[in-house]
């Protein structure tokens, strides 16, 4: 049925093998067949030397007899165009890695999954990921004030707040936007966001104080220790008036905002407390969901004044600004929100200027891309850019179908709501194992994922199995093991490939093997969004 359908026997009635049959793709995305050979043009081509060949409308000059292109959409319809890559490029690895679509609800619950294995406290009787226990249960203890509870952000034991809270705004807005569709999971995921509030509560709970962190990171990446062995000092960090720290406080303050709204009906009380704690810190980022949260014109008049100020202190091109979504970098985030709660002009421009610097073929383009069409951007931990611009991707591919819009990017590309949507799918789709690895990057998805991931608890012998305690340097034989990780951190997204696609089973390569929550937490929106492609068995 399925080479059936890609010969010719779908609704399209088109061959989606080039030379195969009356009717197949003619312009397909791939440069050696899209330009004049060597044979008919002697002339060296220069680098943009192909873009009217590119641009035209005309059919492909060499036939890629054989070539499989990437296939219609979900709707079956195809469009015969070299600037939708992700449809009429060919790959090698197409035949192998087949048209179907993942288990998205499957992943989705996966995904949620993943944060009780970052939990940092006395873990509730209700902890799924039974392998952890308890650990760190008197942080801040010796200053005199609670931070106990909260997540270990990745694959060691400290707990930076500025990460976790974006990790914790991000989840309340998958909820907000896609809650509706989550099902069961929907329970889960808001456990997941208290389970941060609750610990952001206490981390603002002295007046003009805010505790960002806790541990000492030179001190706690020296050892490879169980969090429930943990002996490396547990030094509470703050900001407050004489040593300040605007953004890590604003970034709290978005996440106690825009929980607040998660939890307004279910618990009104709880939902005014962060809300009213939310009010505390502004900034940018934080004024945006407080404006969402309460309604008031103080925070979108806030949000106007300062979007400037905030462009004139930029370190890099506002292309490159306008192209980044993570917890160092909202300026996506707030363009997008705004512009889908005011329908302002101000804002619906930077975030049209955002999807076009992320589109591959737009001449703004800001991202780079993978042969195997995966995003990538010059940080850490990769996966975290395309699970976040997916995020967005899919909230303002809601937006422009609302709103009966599309975005010009010059030069003939043109962002549809479709072309955003199908972008974040493709990315969802490599990460789940539809890559030239053939390797899902979530642990416990598919049959093939990383499974000696960079992380202390997942890679250590668990204390329900091995009791004795691991000293600091204890750990380090089982991080040069060959053997797979003895407890599986199911729903963990690691770091991802290098540009080359290539990915190598190490705990070595933390940029590659790490899992991270600002990672996840992006994610689970996105296939919260796209379980109603999962395909339903026969």
């Amino acid at each position: 049925m399925q080479v059936d359908y890609i010969l010719g026997s779908n609704p399209m009635n088109m061959s989606y093998m080039v030379g195969y049959g009356e009717r197949f793709p003619q312009k397909i995305h791939h440069r050696a067949s899209s330009m004049p050979s060597l044979d008919k043009h002697h002339d060296h081509i220069g680098c943009k030397g192909g873009t009217p060949y590119y641009l035209s409308d005309s059919p492909n000059p060499n036939l890629l007899i054989g070539a499989i292109v990437g296939g219609p959409d979900i709707n079956d319809s195809y469009v015969d165009s070299r600037a939708l890559f992700v449809h009429s490029e060919p790959t090698t690895t197409t035949l192998s890695e087949g048209t179907l679509n993942h288990d998205y609800r499957d992943a989705l619950t996966k995904s949620i999954l993943f944060f009780e294995g970052q939990r940092s406290g006395p873990l509730p009787a209700s902890q799924r990921m039974t392998w952890r226990k308890d650990s760190a249960l008197y942080d801040g203890h010796d200053i005199g004030v609670d931070l106990v509870g909260g997540y270990y952000d990745a694959g060691d034991n400290v707990k930076f707040n500025f990460p976790m809270a974006f990790t914790t705004t991000v989840l309340a807005w998958g909820v907000i936007e896609f809650g509706a569709v989550m099902g069961p999971d929907l329970v889960h995921t808001t456990e997941a966001i208290r389970w941060a509030t609750d610990y952001l509560l206490k981390a603002t709970s002295v007046p003009n104080t805010v505790y960002v962190q806790v541990g000492n990171p030179y001190k706690d990446h020296n050892c490879w220790e169980r969090p429930e062995d943990m002996d490396t000092p547990r030094t509470p960090f703050a900001v407050d008036k004489n040593k300040p720290g605007s953004e890590v406080s604003g970034e709290i303050a978005a996440a106690l905002a825009a929980s607040s709204i998660v939890f307004k009906f279910s618990d009104p009380a709880y939902s005014q407390k962060l809300l009213e704690r939310a009010k505390e810190d502004e900034l940018l980022w934080g004024a945006s969901w407080l404006q969402k949260a309460t309604g008031s014109s103080r925070y979108m008049n806030y949000v106007m004044k300062n979007m400037g100020l905030f462009e004139s202190r930029k370190t890099s091109s506002l292309n490159d600004w306008y192209g980044e979504f993570g917890w160092d970098n909202k300026m996506g985030g707030v363009a997008v929100l705004r512009s889908i709660e005011l329908h302002d002009e101000t804002f619906i421009q930077k975030a049209d200027q955002f999807m076009c610097n992320v589109l591959p073929d737009s001449p703004t383009r800001s991202v780079n891309y993978s042969r195997g069409g995966l995003m990538f951007k010059p940080v850490g931990s990769n996966m975290q850019n395309p699970t976040a611009i997916s995020f967005l991707l899919v909230i303002y591919s809601r937006y422009l179908k609302a709103t009966y819009r599309t975005v010009q990017c010059g030069f003939g590309v043109t962002a549809t709501a479709d072309r955003l949507e199908m972008l974040a799918k493709q990315q969802v789709d490599y990460i789940l194992g539809s890559n030239p690895m053939g390797m899902s990057y979530m642990v416990g998805y598919g049959p093939n994922f990383p499974k000696k991931i960079h992380h202390r608890a997942s890679s250590l012998p668990s204390v329900v199995t091995q009791p004795a305690r691991l000293e600091c340097q204890g750990g380090k034989q089982f991080f040069y093991s060959k053997g797979p990780n003895p407890n599986l951190l199911v729903g963990a997204v690691v770091g991802g490939p290098y540009i080359n696609d290539s990915y190598p089973d190490s705990r070595v390569p933390f940029t590659q093997s790490e899992p991270t929550t600002y990672i996840n937490a992006p994610l689970v929106g996105v296939l919260a969004h796209f379980t109603s492609y999962t395909k339903k068995p026969n």
